[in-house]
Order: structure tokens, then C-alpha cells, then sequence
């Protein structure tokens, strides 16, 4: 995990200085910073990173503006770094593919929790790999590739939509709550005001629904969860 690649833009130098500090002090010797959205996109195009923190008021082009730009290049988890805590951001944040969302201030410590607890989950360091592919009617997932493709056609999910699908992939036809979901998915407690799931199982019907206002593979089953049916699927390991 240690050699993991970290990119953080912020045009608040104490934030760069202060994130750069903690994360080296926990063993990540690999970090790139940068103050300008411009630059942020260049090093996105010509460097793979592994998490990538993304403030949202950047001068002349925004973390918004630009997040959707970076998740074309990279599936690598991203943290919005941000003053506002309203829902409406948060929501906006995680729909335009953000993993993550820290308020300013915060905990260093924390932080570097959920920079670990990502990277855990995304880097597939922990284990030798191997390929399990779930095909669901004309949903295709291969965990080997991390591909996924829907009628043939590839579809590039987030990080964190892709973890989520995943789930659902290992527990079809298996009910789940929100709560449920947060936790075994985003591996967090869950306090019962946020809207992630939601927003995420939005995004992911976007990706693989054929009409996402009317799911026929992640339905939602009113006032008890979310389920993948599988219609006879199958998975397979090689």
C-alpha cells in the first residue's frame, strides 16, 4: 500500500503541506501536489495514481468542473476537498464521481483512515490475483480486467460504483439495506443521514440499465433495499 501514488491539488499551500506531512509520516513517499486545475488534468493524463484528492474551489476551473474529466483517464478513487457540507454538495460531488468527501477543517488522522481503508479495497494488493467473471443476462463483469461491459459494450464505472456492482455481483438475488450496503461496501459505519448509497445506486443504473427511471437489474424493493437480480446468471472462475 506504502507505494501507492497520491496526488493532491489544493490552492491552499498549508492543505498541500499539511496532507503531504501526515501521509509521509504513515509511509506514502509517492506524492505529487499541485495548486491549478490545468496542471492537475496534465499530471492525470501522463501519471497513474492510486487516490487523488480534488478541492473543489480551484482558481479559474473547479474540482466540479474536472472531476469528470479525471474519472475519463482513471478509476483511481477521488476525495473531494471542500469548505461546504451541505447534502446538495455532497451529492453533487459523489453524481459527478467522487468516492469521497472531506470537509475543511478536519482530523488529519481520520483522513489517512479513509485513505487507507480506498486503497485497501481498490489497489487488489493484498491478495494474488485472480479472475472471477459474473454475467448476469447481458451484464459482464471480469474482476481480473475490472471490465464491464453491458451488451457488449464497455462501460467505465467509478471506483467506488464498480466496488458497489461487485457486491451485488457476489449476492444476487440477496436483499440489502442501505445501511447494510454502507457498510460492507464504503466499510463505514453507518449513522443514518447520508445519501451515498442512493446516489450511487443512481449512477450505477445510469451505467447498465437499459432505462435507469425503470431497473430491471438493481430494483429497489420499497422501504427495504436494493437487490441485483439475476435472472438465471451465472458466474464463473478461471
Amino acid at each position: 500500500m506504502n507505494d501507492s501514488r497520491l496526488l493532491i491539488v489544493d490552492d491552499e499551500q498549508a492543505i498541500l503541506h499539511m496532507l503531504t506531512t501526515i501521509l509521509n509520516k504513515e509511509g506514502f513517499k509517492q506524492i505529487d501536489t499541485t495548486s491549478t486545475a490545468e496542471e492537475a488534468l496534465s499530471l492525470c493524463q501522463i501519471k497513474r495514481y492510486d487516490l487523488i484528492f480534488l478541492d473543489v474551489m480551484l482558481p479559474g476551473r473547479s474540482g466540479f468542473e474536472i472531476c469528470p474529466l479525471i474519472r475519463e483517464t482513471t478509476n483511481a478513487p477521488i476525495f473531494f476537498l471542500t469548505a461546504c457540507s451541505t447534502d446538495l454538495d455532497k451529492l453533487s460531488g459523489f453524481a459527478l464521481g467522487a468516492d469521497d468527501y472531506i470537509t475543511k477543517p478536519f482530523n488529519p488522522l481520520e483522513v489517512v483512515a479513509r485513505v487507507k481503508a480506498h486503497l485497501r479495497r481498490h489497489s487488489g494488493k493484498l491478495s494474488p490475483p485472480s479472475q472471477t467473471i459474473y454475467q448476469y443476462g447481458q451484464l459482464i463483469v471480469n474482476t481480473l480486467s475490472a471490465e464491464v461491459t453491458v451488451m457488449d459494450r464497455k462501460v467505465e464505472l467509478p471506483a467506488q460504483v464498480y466496488q458497489l456492482l461487485l457486491f451485488f455481483c457476489k449476492h444476487p438475488n440477496q436483499l440489502f439495506s442501505k445501511s447494510q450496503l454502507y457498510e460492507k461496501v464504503w466499510g463505514e459505519e453507518y449513522l443514518g443521514e447520508d445519501n451515498t448509497v442512493m446516489v450511487h445506486i443512481r449512477k450505477l443504473r445510469e451505467k447498465i440499465e437499459d432505462n435507469p427511471s425503470k431497473p430491471v437489474q438493481i430494483i429497489t424493493v420499497r422501504g427495504l433495499g436494493y437487490k441485483l437480480v439475476s435472472d438465471g446468471g451465472k458466474y464463473e472462475h478461471t
